[in-house]
C-alpha cells in the first residue's frame, strides 16, 4: 500500500467549495492533499448563483480574471401573485458597491469550476488526487489517517493534521465521523430544468427573473449567462420525480413559456429541496464543509455561496493554528469557532429562505389571495424594491468581540482606492492577515506588537478612497476603528484610543486560548 507523507489539511472533495478550501489553504503556506472521485468537472449547472462576498474570495485565490467571462449581474427577481399582479422585487443594492464587485451574479457552473480547480493545479504545496475516493478514516491525537482508492486499482492512506469534508451531501466523511443532520423542517419535491434558449425563444421570456407564487403550481424562472435559461418547478403529489425528467415530459411543463424548436435542454433532474444542518461541525480533527454540512431551499441562490463562506472561515484558522512558528500563532481552541459561527449563520438565513419559500410555495388559493394583499397592504400598494443582500446575515458568537456592537460581525467593505495614477480595491493594497482600520484623523494607537499580527491602514493616508465607501461605513456605525479578520468579517470596533486598547487586548488573550472561546454550537 502506498504511503503518502503527512499533510496539514487533507481536503476530500474538489468541487467548488472543495477548490476554494484548497486554493485558500494552499496560498497561506499549507501543505494540501485533495481528492475527487470524478477526474472531470461535472458538465452540467447545478448551482447558478454567486454574491460579492464570494467573488472577493474569488479575488483572493487570483482567479477573478478567469471567472469573470463566466459571469453576468443578477436581473431582478418579480414575484407575481394568484392573479397575476407584482406583489415583491428583489433586486441589488445601488452603486457604489460595497465589496468591489456587483452584488447579485449568475454563473455558468463548469466553465467556473474548471478555472477554480485550474488555478489549484500548479500550486507546488497542493497534491491532487483526481479518480480517487476515501475507503476509510481514522484519528488519533496527532492526526488523521484517510485510505484512499483509485479508480484504476491503486489503494493508499494519506495522514493530514486536519481533514475538511467537502464530499458532498451524501458525505462518506460526514457519516464516518458519525456527525448528524438537523432537520430544519422543508421538504419538498421540485423539477430543475437548465434550458439553452435559441434568438426566438428568448424574445418570448421575461425580461427579469419571476417567481410564480401561484397556488396550482409554484414555480421560478431565472435568467442565467447568455441564453442560459432555469426553470424550478414544483412538483404535485400525484407526479411521477422519474417521469418528469423525460424530455417530453419535461417540455409538456415547460410549454407555458417554451415550445421545443424554441430551446434545447441542458439538464432537467428531479430533487427534494430539504433544510439540514449538521448538528456539529467538527469531530477531533475532521471538519464539514459545503453541502457535507448543510442544504438549504434554493430560493435565493445560496447554496454554493454558503459552501464557500464555510472554508473561507475555516481555512484562515487553520493556518493560524497550523503554522506554529509565526509570531502569534493561535491556539487550537480557535478552531471550534468555526461551527459556532457557521451553523448560527447558516441556522438564520435558512430560516429567512423558507420565508421567501413560504411566499412563493402557497398551495392554498385562500391563503395566498391573503398573502397577495397582506404583501400589498404592507408596502400601501407600491413595491418597492428590496436589496437581496438585506437578507444575508452577520456573523454571532465565536471570534468576535464581546463588545456588542452592530458593526461586530458584519463584512468590512472593500472600496476603490487610488494608488498612483490607478485605482485598486482595498484587498489587493491591504494583503491578506489581519488589519486594523482607523478613520481619518483617530489618534495613533500601538499594534505593532499585537497578536495576532495586524496591518494598519488609516483612512485619507494610506487609504485615498475613490468613492468615500469605508468613510460611510464608519460614519454608519457610529465608529472610529475597525479589526478586521483575515476572512473580511469585523472582530470589533471602538470609537475611542482606550476603546481600542481593550479590544486589542481582549483579541490578544482570546487568540491565545487566556480567554476560552465558547464551544457550544447550538443556539
Amino acid at each position: 500500500m502506498q504511503r503518502d507523507a503527512v499533510f496539514d489539511v487533507a481536503v476530500v472533495g474538489f468541487g467548488p467549495s472543495g477548490a476554494v478550501a484548497a486554493g485558500l489553504l494552499a496560498g497561506l503556506g499549507l501543505r494540501v492533499w485533495v481528492c475527487d472521485r470524478s477526474r472531470e468537472v461535472y458538465d452540467k449547472p447545478r448551482a447558478i448563483a454567486v454574491d460579492h462576498e464570494i467573488l472577493r474570495v474569488f479575488q483572493q485565490l487570483g482567479v477573478m480574471d478567469a471567472v469573470a467571462p463566466h459571469l453576468e449581474p443578477f436581473t431582478p427577481s418579480e414575484y407575481f401573485g394568484v392573479d397575476g399582479q407584482l406583489i415583491k422585487r428583489l433586486t441589488m443594492v445601488e452603486p457604489p458597491y460595497p465589496l468591489g464587485y456587483t452584488p447579485s451574479n449568475v454563473f455558468t457552473q463548469p466553465l467556473v469550476e474548471a478555472a477554480l480547480r485550474a488555478h489549484v493545479q500548479p500550486l507546488a504545496n497542493a497534491h491532487i488526487a483526481l479518480g480517487t475516493e476515501v475507503a476509510a478514516l481514522s484519528q488519533d491525537a496527532d492526526a488523521v489517517t484517510l485510505q484512499w482508492r483509485r479508480d484504476d486499482g491503486h489503494a493508499g492512506q494519506v495522514q493530514a493534521r486536519y481533514v475538511v469534508a467537502c464530499d458532498g451531501a451524501s458525505s462518506f466523511v460526514r457519516e464516518r465521523v458519525g456527525i448528524a443532520l438537523e432537520d430544519l423542517s422543508f421538504d419538498e419535491p421540485w423539477l430543475v430544468v437548465d434550458v439553452l434558449a435559441n434568438e426566438r425563444g428568448l424574445a418570448k421570456l421575461p425580461k427579469t427573473s419571476v417567481q410564480y407564487c401561484e397556488p396550482d403550481r409554484p414555480c421560478t424562472m431565472v435568467i442565467g449567462p447568455g441564453n442560459h435559461r432555469r426553470w424550478e418547478i414544483s412538483l404535485k403529489p400525484e407526479e411521477d420525480p422519474r417521469k418528469v425528467v423525460e424530455p417530453a415530459e419535461t417540455w409538456k411543463l415547460l410549454s407555458r413559456w417554451l415550445s421545443p424548436d424554441e430551446g434545447s435542454l441542458w439538464r432537467q433532474a428531479s430533487y427534494r429541496f430539504h433544510a439540514l444542518v449538521a448538528d456539529t461541525w467538527r469531530r477531533g480533527r475532521v471538519f464539514v464543509a459545503g453541502d457535507a454540512a448543510h442544504q438549504q431551499p434554493p430560493f435565493l441562490g445560496q447554496g454554493m455561496c454558503q459552501g464557500v463562506r464555510d472554508v473561507a472561515n475555516l481555512a484562515w484558522k487553520l493556518a493560524a493554528v497550523c503554522r506554529a512558528e509565526v509570531r502569534g500563532a493561535a491556539a487550537e481552541s480557535l478552531l471550534d469557532s468555526y461551527g459556532i459561527e457557521r451553523k448560527r449563520h447558516v441556522e438564520q438565513l435558512t430560516t429567512r429562505i423558507k420565508g421567501i419559500g413560504a411566499v412563493i410555495c402557497e398551495r392554498n388559493e385562500a391563503r395566498a389571495r391573503e398573502r397577495d394583499a397582506r404583501m400589498l397592504a404592507e408596502c400601501s400598494g407600491v413595491v418597492r424594491d428590496m436589496p437581496r443582500q438585506d437578507v444575508i446575515p452577520g456573523l454571532e458568537g465565536g471570534m468576535l468581540s464581546p463588545v456588542a456592537h452592530a458593526a461586530t460581525g458584519t463584512i468590512f467593505p472593500q472600496p476603490w482606492i487610488t494608488q498612483g495614477d490607478s485605482q485598486v480595491r482595498l484587498d489587493a493594497l491591504a494583503g491578506h492577515g489581519w488589519w486594523l482600520v482607523l478613520d481619518e484623523g483617530f489618534e495613533d494607537v500601538e499594534f505593532e506588537n499585537a497578536a495576532p499580527r495586524m496591518t494598519t491602514l488609516r483612512l485619507g493616508d494610506t487609504l485615498r478612497e475613490t468613492e468615500g465607501i469605508a468613510a460611510g461605513w464608519f460614519r454608519r456605525h457610529g465608529c472610529r476603528a475597525a479589526i478586521v479578520r483575515p476572512d473580511r468579517y469585523v472582530y470589533g470596533v471602538a470609537s475611542t484610543a482606550s476603546e481600542l486598547g481593550a479590544q486589542r487586548d481582549a483579541l490578544a488573550a482570546r487568540f491565545a486560548d487566556q480567554s476560552p472561546i465558547q464551544t457550544t454550537e447550538t443556539t
